[in-house]
């Protein structure tokens, strides 16, 4: 599809998507009911502008920000298995945000991205240090490894202080669920990052040369591979600080983008955050009305699409 029709398109379904977005819910309101939400007199002004609202700016802000940061494992490694839930990074956030709201329950939200980057970061380091310049097979296989054990620690903590999981477990859905204009305000370094990683785009096509011919054009390579990663990272982790675990949408729609527009990254960078957000505000969407009033995390929708893509890409990289 040319991109110029792309673009208008993805800009139109995500408009839609926010509006229904608004409109569904365990209550589904009428159109003229919703247009009328925005007045403070309205009856549903609360549960739209304090309940769907914030939901709706979070999808849009998280999906584009793992999306992205999928673009940036990706191009850094060249692997095209690697993404930061495939390589544990996303269950090592986690991990790393479960121990602080456990062990230190007073802890400002505030300090949660930086934890959680802490932890995304430590992940890289031990998987770095297990595989070294090992294939992209083996280096997937270490990475969904080391998720599955940091899932296991999580899933021992929560079962071994049940009295303490509450806060945990509304956090660790990979949902959407719950989350206020006080997480939209946690996650506000987001579009900063995002707006970083677009001026990553020339050396990040250069690096796609090889190091001998990047280093020859200019590229400084492991103090630029390394902000990229950090870069990647961040956007993973403080995603994961506000949503909780959300897999595959870093791995799934970096594939897709580059489906569509190829692998020059002054494209693939914004329409992977376009779609990426696209892909997450449909996940809740049907997330929370697939069977209401029980609301699913967003988190299972996105697995349910994204692990037969994975296996996929295993398979054709044998």
């Amino acid at each position: 599809m040319p991109t110029r029709y792309l673009l208008p398109l993805l800009l139109l379904l995500l408009t839609i998507s926010a509006v229904v977005s608004l409109k569904l819910g365990v209550q589904s309101f009428a159109w003229s009911t919703l247009w009328s939400a925005w007045q403070v007199s309205s009856e549903v002004h609360f549960v739209v502008m304090e309940y769907r609202l914030p939901r709706v700016v979070l999808a849009l802000l998280v999906g584009a920000a793992l999306a992205v940061s999928g673009v940036l494992v990706q191009g850094i490694i060249r692997n095209p298995l690697a993404s930061p839930d495939i390589l544990g990074v996303n269950h090592a956030a986690s991990l790393a945000s479960l121990l602080a709201l456990l062990l230190l329950p007073a802890l400002p939200l505030v300090w949660l991205p930086l934890i959680a980057f802490a932890g995304g970061c430590a992940a890289l380091v031990m998987l770095h240090w297990l595989t070294g310049t090992a294939s992209p097979l083996r280096l997937a296989v270490v990475g969904v490894a080391l998720a599955a054990c940091f899932a296991s620690v999580t899933d021992y903590l929560l079962l071994s202080r049940p009295q303490d999981v509450n806060t945990a477990l509304l956090w660790l859905t990979g949902s959407l669920w719950g989350r206020d204009w006080q997480m939209v305000l946690l996650a506000l370094p987001l579009p900063v990052l995002l707006l970083m990683s677009l001026a990553l785009c020339r050396d990040l096509d250069l690096l796609a040369l090889g190091d001998e011919r990047a280093a020859t054009l200019g590229v400084s390579l492991h103090p630029f591979q390394r902000g990229v990663l950090l870069v990647g990272v961040a956007l993973a982790a403080l995603a994961v600080a506000v949503c909780g675990p959300i897999s595959f949408i870093s791995l799934v729609v970096p594939h897709l983008v580059r489906r569509l527009v190829g692998g020059r990254h002054a494209r693939l960078l914004p329409f992977s955050a376009l779609l990426g957000a696209l892909v997450l505000l449909l996940a809740d969407v049907l997330a929370r009305t697939l069977s209401p009033p029980m609301e699913l995390p967003a988190g299972v929708i996105t697995a349910l699409i994204g692990a037969p893509w994975f296996f996929w890409l295993l398979i054709r990289t044998r």
